[in-house]
């Protein structure tokens, strides 16, 4: 019981500290560790109010390491789920719950990264972080489902 809190614990810190990493790149592990630098002129209105940066689409290309974002998000984000779920009491509803805990904490790392120098934060993220949890909850319950009935 303690070990799914710890992981659960873990990964949020883990998902975190690489929020707060500017410039991070997956295919360049040094910049990994990078320093990070607050945006001491962001305000939660400058980063949500409508029309602003955190609602429109990314900037940069479809490459390599866009796609390794990408995947990375889905990945942490469905493990993420899992533990979520694997830390929740046993009861109705539980894989909506333990979406909405990724889908939560989801939109609160996209809006701390915004803060963040060399980072920026979008919505399109807490969908395809939401996407990852969604995946993997649900192959979960179909693996359950299954094992059910043998």
């Amino acid at each position: 019981m303690i070990l799914k809190r710890v992981l659960l614990i873990l990964l949020i810190l883990s998902i975190s500290k690489f929020s707060h990493t500017p410039h991070l790149e997956v295919t360049n592990p040094s910049s990994w560790t990078n320093s990070s630098v607050w945006d001491h002129h962001a305000t939660l209105w400058s980063i949500l109010h409508p029309g602003s940066e955190f609602y429109t689409s990314y900037s940069y290309g479809f490459n390599v390491e866009f796609i390794l974002r990408k995947i990375a998000h889905l990945s942490f984000f469905g493990m993420l789920g899992l533990l979520f779920y694997w830390n929740l009491k046993e009861q109705k509803y539980r894989y909506v719950k333990a979406g909405l805990c990724v889908a939560a904490f989801a939109f609160l790392d996209e809006v701390h990264q915004a803060f963040i120098i060399g980072r920026d934060g979008r919505i399109v993220d807490v969908a395809i972080d939401s996407l990852g949890a969604a995946i993997l909850l649900f192959v979960l319950y179909k693996v359950k489902k299954t094992a059910a009935k043998a």
